[in-house]
């Protein structure tokens, strides 16, 4: 049990933790702080009592014996204040603590709550350092607000060096806990519990809803058969990723699932399957710790969000404590982190991700309050992103790990989740060997070209050349991937990195969701391949528009290149959310096989170009980098940028995909949105059967 492993760490910190348990329950008899500040500290001091109480019952306490009702009013309680509307009453929300607390106080007490509420699954992992240093952090700074009003300088000055001491143990101990397959809680829970008993879901700590407990139940209500056949296609896709890859997947002895809960009857199964290949499975929860938080999400299970917008005004914390000296103190202790657990690093296969969709869609309110990097900070942030990818590579190649993603909906989508579920099934398991087929007509087509010319239609704005890399041999080489059901799951897209120096013009999408953020309006302007220019109509303001693009799309660099070009033909699919009125609401991975698809940042071969590639007819392939990867042998910070955001055009927004050819010919690919190429007719079947 992981419990254990963290045994003698928690006998030596004991001590440490009771005592400042102590004192913050002796807070609750003090009114040495003076309003308005009083309130804040009295109400965080009786929240962490709370996570003390949790911690000692969590260590002993027997779900099977507790009622679900009870279980779901404790779960509640812990969550109330944050979850929902409740989260704009909160000290959480930056807002309301700037009103009520001042400015720069409300931000840096506000930052100590987010930090704080971390507590609630260190107490289920029985993690008692965690518990301990954010308490002693707790406790030094109400001592500050006990002489008076401090100066804000001194507070985040406390704040910074309770980061920079402590991440030196908090970023090893997130290394292991995704290389370490014996840190075992969420696995455990996974493979021991009664998954026909809801119960187990409120062992994990997180915030639970009716979409993890419905969808529970629901795969409860399946075959056996059913829930192994869907494993299946997860686990083989992640299989025949290594074999098209030409990767030795013996080698290796761990893989990373992520999920989220409710869909552990499909990852049990995934388990043991994974077990048969030789794999030992690692599931490690999304970062709490500000110092492993990533501004745009982290990796790791989850749960339905109890508040969007709490993560969305909170994603820049950092900005309280980011300078230089930090960056090059978390990449020495990230370095040395794994060095330490390189035999684990070197038999880490990669990630498998189960994705979901279905939840109401978000459109982020801007929050002035809120902190966000300086333009200094933006480039750190980018400086350390860089410095992390290129220590993670050396110690896991990119050329020796891979992964595989596939999604299913949450019954949040809507009444006609089960209809939904069963036809997610069915396009997450087409007949590839036919979408092979097709596809590789399209591509004969497309390695005729020097570039390739898409336009939108109606009100579509896209009007963009993309150019495409020369063929040495055309009868062994292909510019472009013929991508079945493996890593990307499902089926249906070609795809190639393009040249940059010749691909320009605008790329522009209606409504379109990325990386769960909505955009309105989405326009880039690209030239020679990067992007120069940018807006949307999300907000009122053209800075707030763009600031809002140059966080979520442009990670904070000052541009981008254009690292895949991509032909989605799963109109399959297409149809279905069309069907269901859904298109809003899926994931990229099924949207990016919906229309051309165009990617900003890294291409889909980085860290790996040098590996041969082949497509099922024999042809290597080629265009696997652009201007800017083939830097890497000279300033590995200017060849990749530790990011890939797909943004598609749907199908109904184009007006024609061309390919110009080089001997001056021009090849119609797709015309008002229907596939014209000869022998790829049957791709409009979707389209003709709803006629």
């Amino acid at each position: 049990m992981r419990t254990e492993i963290w045994k003698q760490e928690n006998e030596e910190i004991r001590e440490r933790y009771e005592l400042s348990m102590e004192r913050v329950q002796a807070m609750g008899r003090e009114r040495s702080v003076a309003a308005p500040f009083y309130d804040y500290f009295h109400k965080t001091a009786a929240f962490i009592e709370r996570m003390g109480e949790l911690a000692k019952a969590a260590g002993k306490e027997n779900f099977s014996e507790i009622s679900l009702e009870e279980l779901q009013k404790q779960n509640r309680e812990l969550y109330a204040d944050v979850a929902g509307e409740e989260y704009k009453e909160s000290y959480a929300c930056l807002e309301t603590a700037v009103r009520r607390l001042g400015e720069g106080y409300g931000q840096i007490l506000s930052f100590l709550y987010t930090e704080i509420r971390g507590m609630i699954v260190w107490a289920y992992e029985q993690r008692f350092t965690d518990l301990t240093v954010v308490t002693e952090l707790f406790i030094e700074i109400y001592n500050a607000f006990e002489g008076g009003t401090p100066d804000i300088q001194s507070l985040k000055q406390t704040i910074y060096w309770y980061i920079s001491d402590y991440c030196d143990v908090w970023i090893p101990n997130r290394i292991r806990e995704q290389l370490d397959p014996g840190l075992s809680f969420a696995k455990d829970i996974i493979c021991e519990a009664d998954l026909n008993d809801v119960r187990y879901l409120y062992r994990f700590g997180e915030y639970i809803t009716e979409n993890e407990i419905k969808m529970s139940r629901f795969l409860a209500g399946l075959p056996q058969e059913q829930i192994d056949a869907m494993a299946s296609t997860f686990t083989e896709g992640y299989r025949i990723g290594f074999d098209n890859a030409g990767i030795d997947l013996s080698r290796k002895r761990t893989v990373n699932i992520r999920y989220s809960l409710g869909f552990e009857r499909i990852v049990r199964a995934a388990i043991g399957q994974f077990k048969g290949m030789g794999l030992d499975s690692i599931i490690y929860r999304q970062a709490a710790h500000s110092v492993n938080r990533r501004p745009q999400g982290s990796p790791g299970y989850q749960t339905t969000a109890f508040s969007k917008q709490y993560f969305y005004d909170h994603r820049e914390d950092a900005a309280l404590y980011l300078d230089s000296k930090l960056v090059e103190r978390k990449l020495s202790v990230l370095r040395s982190a794994y060095e330490e657990y390189q035999e684990l690093a070197a038999v880490h296969a990669g990630p498998a991700v189960m994705e979901v969709f279905g939840e109401k869609p978000f459109l982020p309110e801007n929050c002035p309050e809120a902190l966000r990097f300086s333009e200094k900070q933006q480039e750190l942030n980018v400086r350390y992103n860089s410095g992390a990818g290129q220590i993670i590579n050396k110690y896991i190649p990119g050329d020796e790990r891979s992964f595989t993603i596939i999604a299913y909906p949450v019954p949040e989508i809507g009444p006609q989740f089960p209809e939904i579920f069963a036809e997610t099934v069915k396009i997450n398991t087409l007949d590839y060997h036919l979408y092979q087929e097709l596809q590789q007509k399209l591509i004969d087509a497309l390695d005729q070209g020097e570039s390739v010319y898409i336009r939108g239609a109606g009100g579509n704005r896209t009007d963009l050349t993309v150019a495409l890399w020369e063929l040495t041999d055309p009868k062994k080489e292909t510019l472009f991937e013929n991508c079945v059901a493996d890593v990307n799951i499902p089926v249906g897209e070609v795809f190639t990195s393009p040249r940059l120096t010749g691909t320009n013009g605008i790329l522009y999408v209606s409504e379109v969701y990325l990386n769960e953020l909505k955009y309105l309006d989405l326009e880039l302007k690209l030239e020679n391949g990067k992007v120069t220019d940018y807006t949307c109509k999300n907000f009122d303001t053209e800075e707030e528009n763009r600031n809002y693009i140059r966080t979520n799309v442009l990670f904070n660099h000052e541009t981008l290149p254009l690292g895949e070009f991509a032909v989605g033909t799963n109109t399959t699919a297409y149809m279905a959310a069309r069907k269901y009125d859904i298109g809003a609401k899926l994931p990229i991975l099924i949207a990016e096989k919906m229309g051309p698809h165009f990617a900003l940042g890294d291409t889909c071969f980085s860290w790996s170009e040098d590996t041969p590639t082949y497509n099922p007819d024999g042809k290597r392939m080629t265009a696997k980098e652009n201007e800017c990867s083939m830097l890497r042998g000279e300033d590995l910070s200017k060849a990749y940028f530790n990011c890939h955001t797909d943004i598609t055009i749907p199908y109904d927004e184009l007006e024609c995909i061309r390919v110009n050819c080089r001997d001056g010919r021009t090849v119609s690919i797709i015309e008002k949105g229907r596939f014209v190429l000869p022998g790829t007719e049957k791709l409009n079947e979707p389209f003709d059967e709803s006629v």
